[in-house]
């Protein structure tokens, strides 16, 4: 029997369908990482699907093991009996993650440049301020954002330092301890690799767009477990009113606590507090655990193997 066809339909429920389900329910926003996490899983069973769908098509009535055997057979390893359509599935199925992986060390690496660039600016203009526990930069526009990765560092500008309060400016480096504490930067790039390689399909462009607004919350969120909600309201909306947003103010390979999302994340904090049940999290967490494996058991039911 041929998997293909299951795994194709498989790969279009998860590509325009759950996409769909993901943006209307409630949830994602009152849990920012939970949600990030199935979105993630979604993407992950949504690659595997199409690599082992362009595997079966090339391998008719194969189960998963022998198509293994027959992806050795293509790369050289074993028996060269491969056919010309055989080695053509191999290869889309091996283009799938490698144009993954391409895309993720592009983007990683071409922030991690502009950061490394802007850290040695910092070096030479930004004033080291221990009480803040940041970067203070000579900047009319008030805002604040971090450099993650290697020597990691948050910024606040000059303008900032003038609008907020201390307390107000704490929770906004608290915001930003997040994101490096995180590492959100590689997840923003995972999720823009993601979205380049599949391109067109609604749950690529839906999770580029998402990601990053989770990420934001969750940031929020961090900094709401050591600060009052008024105080971190209070920062961005000065922020986002004093034109924090403006084009310039936070330089590429940066999170920044301000941005589009603002209002977004204001109306987030600001709505009457309601928590999911543990026992939906639970359910959700492990279905985003098992569902980079369903692809795999459509490609080999267990009792077919």
């Amino acid at each position: 029997m041929n998997a293909a066809p299951a795994l194709l339909g498989y790969a279009a429920a998860v590509g325009v369908l759950a996409p769909r389900v993901m943006l209307r329910g409630g949830w994602p926003h009152r849990a920012p990482v939970l949600a990030a996490a199935v979105w993630f899983a979604l993407g992950t069973s949504f690659s595997v699907c199409v690599a082992l769908a362009a595997l079966h098509l090339a391998t008719p009535g194969a189960h998963l093991h022998g198509i293994l055997y027959s992806c050795g057979v293509a790369l050289g390893v074993g028996p060269p009996d491969a056919g010309a359509v055989r080695r053509l599935g191999v290869g889309v199925s091996a283009a799938v993650p490698t144009a993954q992986l391409a895309a993720f060390a592009h983007h990683a690496l071409r922030a991690r440049a502009a950061r490394s660039r802007h850290r040695a600016i910092l070096d030479k203009v930004g004033r080291p301020s221990a009480s803040l526990g940041a970067t203070v930069l000579d900047h009319m526009t008030p805002t604040a954002y971090c450099l993650p990765g290697h020597r990691s560092r948050i910024v606040v500008s000059s303008g900032a330092v003038d609008l907020l309060t201390e307390t107000e400016i704490a929770a906004v480096v608290a915001h930003e301890r997040v994101h490096i504490a995180g590492r959100h930067h590689l997840l923003l790039a995972a999720a823009r690799a993601f979205a380049i390689v599949f391109r067109g399909v609604p749950l690529a462009r839906h999770l580029g767009q998402q990601i990053p607004l989770l990420l934001e919350m969750a940031a929020d969120d961090g900094a709401l477990r050591r600060h009052p909600h008024r105080t971190l309201v209070t920062a961005m909306f000065e922020m986002a009113s004093a034109g924090a947003v403006a084009k310039g103010a936070v330089p590429k390979g940066a999170l920044s606590a301000g941005g589009r999302t603002v209002p977004i994340r204001l109306r987030r904090i600001l709505a009457p507090a309601r928590r999911t049940r543990p026992a939906f999290r639970a359910v959700v967490a492990g279905a985003a655990v098992l569902m980079p494996l369903l692809p795999l058991l459509l490609a080999c039911p267990p009792g077919l193997a």
